[in-house]
């Protein structure tokens, strides 16, 4: 089974944020010896909700996809370039997920492989789009209702906006209790849904990728906690019932 890592790192000190800046560049020869990683991307992130288009230099992720689990979780505690972020970031924490529906591509190529159905239980979303340089004033006009709702909504159990090139080439990752307020939040007459029929109508986006996920693990903190273990929780004894 594909397992997807989402490895946030929080850089609070100037000169750890210079760092890191520079690893941007250099960290990827460290990616892409590693043989195992299936794909993966360097990402920073958005200010306030996440889903800004200023830039918050003290959070960067890794995101990267693993043929199976034992895997993830061995290449992100041993692999030199997850030690070195981790020893120069003041909190990290990564997100275990496995790939349960995706379509659309991601720099041409399709990088997660789905299988079994969405969960009964919490689902992560992660969307990722390049925008049209001509759709991008549009679209930014719309993210502020979107991130606002996003934030107020009680829904959510979590939630980043990250990117790969500022303005231009975005990813929105959030977490659900279910598909049920997932959906709702997607389709519904809101800032969000009324964004998506104004994409589709005016092709704002030069490729796009949407895929959900099962969450099924965490390691580290953020915000001096691990936000996500009380779901992992109650998910291990719904599959124990199950079993």
């Amino acid at each position: 089974m594909q397992t997807v890592s989402l490895s946030l790192f929080h850089f609070p000190k100037p000169l750890s944020r210079l760092w890191v800046l520079g690893q941007m560049a250099l960290a990827r020869w460290d990616l892409q010896a590693l043989d195992q990683a299936q794909f993966w991307k360097l990402c920073g992130s958005g200010t306030g909700e996440g889903f800004t288009p200023r830039p918050n230099t003290a959070v960067w992720a890794i995101l990267a996809a693993w043929a199976t689990p034992a895997v993830a979780k061995e290449q992100v505690a041993d692999a030199k370039v997850y030690a070195r972020w981790r020893a120069h970031a003041a909190e990290s924490y990564t997100i275990f997920l496995e790939p349960a529906s995706a379509r659309g591509a991601w720099g041409g190529v399709a990088p997660f492989h789905p299988q079994g159905s969405l969960p009964d239980g919490p689902v992560a979303a992660l969307t990722r789009a390049r925008v049209r340089p001509a759709r991008m004033l549009k679209f930014w006009q719309r993210v502020p209702d979107i991130s606002s709702v996003i934030g107020a909504d009680p829904n959510v159990i979590f939630k980043i906006g990250i990117g790969e090139v500022p303005l231009v080439q975005q990813i929105t990752f959030s977490i659900w209790p279910d598909t049920a307020s997932m959906a709702h939040f997607a389709r519904g007459d809101g800032p969000h849904g009324r964004a998506i029929r104004a994409v589709r109508d005016g092709n704002w986006f030069a490729e796009e990728l949407y895929a959900r996920f099962r969450l099924t693990g965490t390691t580290g903190t953020w915000g001096g906690r691990d936000p996500l273990a009380p779901h992992l929780t109650n998910r291990q004894d719904q599959d124990k019932d199950a079993a």
